[in-house]
């Protein structure tokens, strides 16, 4: 049986499709294992990557999680390793570990597509060594979304590889139709199979305030209590105060990014629905807005950063499912069984 190698970039949703499609093959009987060649710094809570442990106790996997995640890529990666060599042959070990008695793999990609390709271990150079097809998840930004999707799949096969297909990855509602009328059509034309269309659901889409807060670091000052709460939208407070109220009203459970000397503009956003307000700058805020953000119970996460710096960094925020997130684990595993074509996965997965 091949591998499944699964491609994306970051925000996805690539860990919640591995966990799927692990559950699903699980429940049909199969020995099913994850593994994550080259996993990403920024989403290490330390030493330890989160998806890993997630995948490893929901297979029961016995193997250290440095085997599941055996390489760390950063963006100065280059600078840090010497050989390339060395750097590949410890992950195919690792993947020889891994595999060893497995039926096969779900293997989990970079944050994107060509992470690596200097020493050869980005996903096409790597799925070739593992026997693996490519399956692809969308994240939908913008009409380029699909002309990277048919590119990537134009590159993948020219390569000699198998690609599985294509899935539709939170689709917000309002795209829904857009998604199954002209997006699908056109994958379809061109030669991309299109696997399925998964609708957005807060629950596993929309990040929690302790997943901001463990990228962007800084100072919480208040709120610990409270880090489990949905973002579902960032807004950049750039407004006048006497404006904000009208403005803020518009978006529910959204993280609010300010200075921090913007005392006005913090007490307005308060008053509407606010999952976290993130302070730039390093300026400690006047004693009332931690005082009324106590009262709300909204997070006040303080960063040195400028608000250009921080918003940069937000887009390394994904949500994570964790191992007791059984609300969340049952919502992957019912999206793959209803929302996507399990028998032409089960097609490639049986080819040689």
């Amino acid at each position: 049986m091949k591998n499944i190698y699964l491609n994306g970039v970051a925000g996805s949703g690539k860990t919640a499709i591995a966990l799927g499609l692990a559950l699903k093959l699980k429940n049909e009987g199969y020995d099913v294992r994850y593994f994550k060649p080259v996993g990403n710094r920024s989403r290490f809570n330390g030493n330890v990557d989160n998806d890993a442990l997630l995948m490893r106790d929901i297979l029961n996997m016995e193997a250290d999680i440095k085997d599941i995640v055996p390489f760390a890529s950063g963006s100065s990666y280059l600078s840090i390793l010497k050989n390339k060599e060395r750097t590949l042959e410890s992950i195919l070990q690792a993947y020889e570990r891994i595999v060893n008695g497995a039926d096969l793999l779900i293997i989990d990609g970079a944050s994107f597509p060509h992470c690596g390709a200097a020493y050869g271990i980005d996903v096409v150079s790597l799925a070739e060594l593992f026997n693996a097809s490519i399956l692809n998840t969308i994240k939908l930004e913008n009409d380029w979304s699909i002309d990277q999707a048919i590119f990537f799949n134009n590159y993948v096969v020219s390569m000699g590889l198998e690609m599985v297909g294509h899935i539709f990855n939170n689709v917000p509602r309002q795209l829904l139709f857009k998604t199954e009328g002209i997006f699908k059509p056109i994958l379809e034309k061109v030669g991309c199979k299109v696997i399925g269309v998964i609708p957005k659901r807060t629950e596993i889409a929309s990040p929690t305030v302790s997943e901001y807060y463990e990228v962007l670091g800084g100072e919480l000052l208040n709120g610990e209590d409270r880090l489990s709460l949905l973002v579902e939208e960032v807004i950049v407070g750039a407004m006048t105060s006497e404006s904000a109220l009208q403005y803020m009203r518009r978006s529910a459970n959204k993280a609010v990014i300010m200075g921090g000397d913007r005392a006005d503009l913090a007490l307005a956003t308060l008053e509407t629905s606010t999952s976290a307000l993130i302070l730039t700058g390093g300026l400690y805020p006047d004693v009332k807005v931690i005082s009324r953000a106590s009262e709300k119970g909204v997070p006040v996460i303080l960063v040195n950063s400028d608000t250009f710096t921080t918003v940069e960094r937000l887009s390394e925020v994904t949500r994570g499912i964790r191992s007791g997130d059984s609300a969340g684990i049952n919502i992957a595993r019912e999206n793959i069984e209803t929302h996507c074509d399990w028998q032409l996965i089960m097609k490639s997965i049986k080819s040689n």
